[in-house]
């Protein structure tokens, strides 16, 4: 970890560790830190990744009002052979993006604190987030393209992160290329042919319904990287019939769309994106993903099923492979350092943003980056004001 700070020989170590640089807009200090980017290099000590431990479940329906109940479960179910994944395009029900709060995962971990009695300090020095976050967080390490920013806070010990996505890149991500918006439609669609409401019985026509990206069901769950509580939650796609809910997540299924592999170049660009689809399923304990390889206009052509664990060795000792340990050393190294920078200033926002190829910085945001965060809704820093200050609701 380095830091920008004006140099000073008098200082204490832990002093030298973070110093201050003043920011032009609003003439308030920010800290700033950087977090180096990793070596792609095994690692000599793994941090521990403890199993996924599920808490509750909840759903989203077509209004994308909140119910904590299964009710937007789907259960899978073969889908037709060559099945059109164009279907009902012109009929689908997409949600406009948001900014990626994480109110609900704050309601759901209210209900957990109750349900389970569990003590107010029980998530002090832990995380609450999205397991988006944490994806791209766990990924880093290989990724060559994508940037991402976090806001981030420090409350009572209890580290929240949020994604931070601006109005400028909302809007960017709802006014996308037809031909961009056709193929991120066949990823719905295939989710629809392969899911029913009722276990082990196709819908008519085996179509699951038209899509409607209000429709959610999710899971969370709190696990452990090294030595750092997580509480996380992320969207499911279906779970394998079975006579009850399993207390465990070991029922359900990720469902994943990618082209046909006709040569090596295709089957070395799959392998990769092999490495998010395996950290995704991982997070939240997911055992298995099936994937439908289809064709450059949509038609359906194959299944293949992968065991969430199996994955990694499926690349391991190619071309370009990937290796699940750095990722999580990574993971853990990135954890520890927000944790160190932005305890020490406690309920305010920090910005991290990762860059490929160079690493994370950590700053303090201004007066003006804070009024966007906020976005004119009643909130202390990224977060609800009923969950900070339940007198206010």
């Amino acid at each position: 970890m380095s830091v920008k700070r004006s140099s000073s020989s008098s200082r204490s170590p832990v002093e030298q560790k973070i110093g201050r640089a003043t920011a032009k807009r609003s003439k308030v200090e920010v800290e700033v830190a950087t977090l180096s980017y990793p070596k792609l290099v095994c690692p000599t000590s793994i941090p521990q990744f403890q199993q996924p431990t599920p808490l509750l479940n909840f759903s989203y329906d077509a209004s994308h009002a909140l119910h904590f109940d299964n009710s937007s479960m789907k259960y899978y179910v073969d889908p037709p052979p060559h099945a059109d994944l164009r279907h009902g395009y012109e009929r689908w029900n997409k949600r406009p993006e948001r900014k990626g709060r994480i109110d609900t995962l704050l309601r759901a971990w209210k209900r957990v604190q109750e349900k389970m009695a569990m003590p107010p300090d029980v998530m002090r020095g832990g995380v609450i987030t999205w397991r988006g976050v944490m994806t791209k967080v766990l990924t880093a390490p290989y990724e060559e393209r994508d940037a991402w920013d976090f806001n981030i806070m420090c409350v009572d010990r209890t580290i929240y992160i949020e994604d931070h996505l601006s109005d400028e890149m909302l809007a960017e991500r709802d006014n996308v290329k037809p031909h961009q918006r056709q193929q991120m439609y066949y990823g719905y669609s295939f989710e629809s042919w392969c899911t029913s409401s009722k276990p082990g019985v196709p819908e008519p026509g085996g179509w699951g319904g038209d899509v409607d990206t209000n429709v959610q069901w999710c899971s969370v769950v709190k696990t452990k990287l090294g030595d750092s509580r997580l509480f996380i939650g992320g969207e499911e796609d279906c779970k394998i019939p079975a006579d009850k809910l399993s207390p465990r997540n070991d029922t359900l299924v990720e469902l994943k769309t990618s082209m046909t592999i006709k040569n090596p170049r295709d089957e070395a660009r799959f392998e990769k994106k092999l490495l998010k689809y395996y950290f995704q399923s991982f997070l939240l304990g997911v055992p298995e993903i099936i994937v439908g390889f289809r064709t450059p206009t949509g038609q359906l052509s194959t299944l293949q099923k992968f065991k969430t664990m199996q994955i990694p060795r499926m690349v391991r000792g190619k071309p370009n492979a990937w290796e699940p340990s750095i990722c999580l050393s990574w993971g853990h190294r990135f954890l520890e350092f927000v944790k160190d920078i932005v305890s020490r200033e406690e309920n305010k926002v920090w910005r991290a943003r990762f860059v490929p190829g160079e690493g994370v910085t950590l700053r303090l945001l201004d007066d003006d980056e804070l009024l966007e965060v906020k976005a004119g809704e009643s909130r202390f820093g990224f977060l609800p004001q009923w969950y900070v200050d339940p007198r206010s609701v």
